[in-house]
């Protein structure tokens, strides 16, 4: 699954060793922001997460599951159909 979000321009996240949606108390009903890719992607770089919800904001690392650097230019280019369709062009 999580090479079929790459593929799709998707960005897999993995919580940290021991912690859990249900560690973290999240429910799914949260607005998530993530910081710590403007300074760049590298397979699997470590991000913080910040999940806000009505019961207030909750924040913990993630780690970024692009496992590659060719997984890294797909989701650059928001997935492996717009990566192709690129480099057609781009010939």
């Amino acid at each position: 699954h999580r090479s079929n979000l790459v593929g799709m321009g998707v960005l897999p996240l993995q919580s940290m060793e021991g912690e859990s949606w249900r560690s973290l108390g999240l429910k799914g009903d949260e607005v998530y922001d993530i910081t710590g890719l403007e300074e760049g992607l590298e397979p699997g770089k470590i991000v913080t997460v910040r999940a806000k919800s009505s019961d207030g904001v909750k924040e913990f690392k993630a780690r970024v599951r692009l496992d590659t650097k060719e997984e890294v230019e797909y989701y650059r280019h928001g997935g492996i159909l717009q990566y192709v369709l690129r480099r057609m062009l781009s010939s």
